[in-house]
């Protein structure tokens, strides 16, 4: 298998001084820390996550869930889902149930037309085998986003598990409407916790306040990634809009303030007020401007880099790298930024604390997983 490294330019500004953030300007060392492998090639992968056994599960954007062999040299399609794959949409995230190894359920996200326009549906289906092949089988609707509305961006669909594995969090992106973000009634622009089965949790905070029951925090753009740390915290990243990509501590019933506020601007030129201490609005931990138009993200916690446990990593789509945020408790800060040289948009921790990407294009021309690995 052929194996190669990034090389950086000597003196490559990692990260901007930004003392708003708690960023620190960096200079790049002459190489990477990493050693890259690419390991199997896709059509526009979208997420993945590993099997007990070493095996991955690979969403396609087209609507394809992929079962690959842990060498990449196998890969069998699995399932098809009915998405709707215009513009950003497509099926998206893959997360195997809290007792995976007993039930051997996979909860999936993925964008669909239906009444109202487009929305983001979360399904559940079954790892098994259908005439001798293996197939996710009995794939059940959960939940799906309100309201549907018409257009092909934000969708979001991150999922992840709480650490006690009773409950589900869902993010909903605002569908570049703005205003859904803010709108209690709406579950567009939130991170929601619900049950396994996909009902609203029972004690979500703002349920007696007029919310949908599902809210868990609001005032969200374009959520794409979601991850608990090893002490429970709850992170997530999103596009800003012109500028001001975030990376929040989510705290329940807490608003984060889009499009009120953000350290952004509107693509049209129109001032977003910035966040600002005792404006009523939770803060972003980490924020960017310049963008780096994150993808997916990853809370480390393996033994293959020790020096970064607990921090966390996250794949750049515009940027073309790979971005860790150094993690202190409940607070963050920038950290490196490695050119990849494709658009990044998955990041999963391996088996044996490998960190592994998918890139963003399509088979033959940037759509490989890369495994990566010490360089020493």
């Amino acid at each position: 298998m052929r194996t190669f490294r990034v090389i950086l330019p000597a003196a490559v500004l990692l990260a901007a001084c930004n003392p708003q953030s708690g960023a620190v300007a960096q200079d790049s060392a002459a190489a990477s820390p990493f050693k890259v492998t690419p390991v199997a090639d896709f059509d526009a992968p979208w997420a993945m996550t590993f099997l007990p056994d070493g095996q991955l599960l690979v969403t396609e954007k087209a609507g394809t869930l992929l079962l690959v062999s842990a060498d990449g040299k196998q890969k069998h399609p699995i399932a098809s889902l009915p998405v709707d794959s215009a513009g950003q949409g497509g099926l998206m995230d893959v997360v195997l149930a809290p007792d995976f190894a007993r039930n051997k359920q996979v909860y999936l996200s993925y964008s669909a037309a239906g009444e109202g326009g487009k929305g983001v549906v979360l399904v559940r289906g079954v790892l098994g085998s259908a005439d001798g092949h293996p197939a996710l089988t009995g794939i059940t609707e959960l939940f799906r986003a309100t309201p549907f509305v018409e257009g092909n961006g934000h969708y979001s669909g991150r999922i992840a598990f709480s650490p006690d594995g009773k409950y589900l969090f869902f993010t909903n992106g605002e569908r570049q409407k703005f205003d859904p973000a803010q709108d209690p009634k709406a579950t567009l622009g939130k991170v929601l916790r619900l049950t396994l089965d996909g009902k609203p949790a029972p004690g979500n905070p703002l349920a007696t306040k007029g919310f949908h029951p599902a809210v868990w925090s609001y005032g969200h753009r374009n959520l794409l990634g979601i991850a608990f740390d090893a002490k429970g915290n709850l992170w997530e990243q999103e596009m800003g809009p012109k500028g001001g990509d975030e990376v929040n501590l989510v705290l329940p019933g807490r608003n984060y303030g889009y499009p009120k506020v953000s350290n952004g601007s509107h693509y049209d030129g129109r001032d977003i007020p910035d966040h600002a201490p005792g404006d009523g609005f939770e803060a972003p931990k980490v924020w960017w401007n310049p963008v780096i138009s994150p993808g997916g993200l990853m809370a480390y916690s393996g033994k293959m880099f020790p020096q970064w446990n607990g921090d966390l990593f996250i794949g750049g789509l515009s940027s073309q790298s790979l971005v860790r945020v150094e993690v202190d408790g409940t607070e963050a800060r920038k950290g490196d930024q490695w050119p990849m040289g494709a658009r990044i948009r998955e990041v999963e921790q391996g088996p044996d604390g490998a960190i592994w990407l998918l890139e963003d294009g399509g088979d033959g021309s940037q759509g490989r997983l890369l495994r990566l690995t010490p360089a020493g």
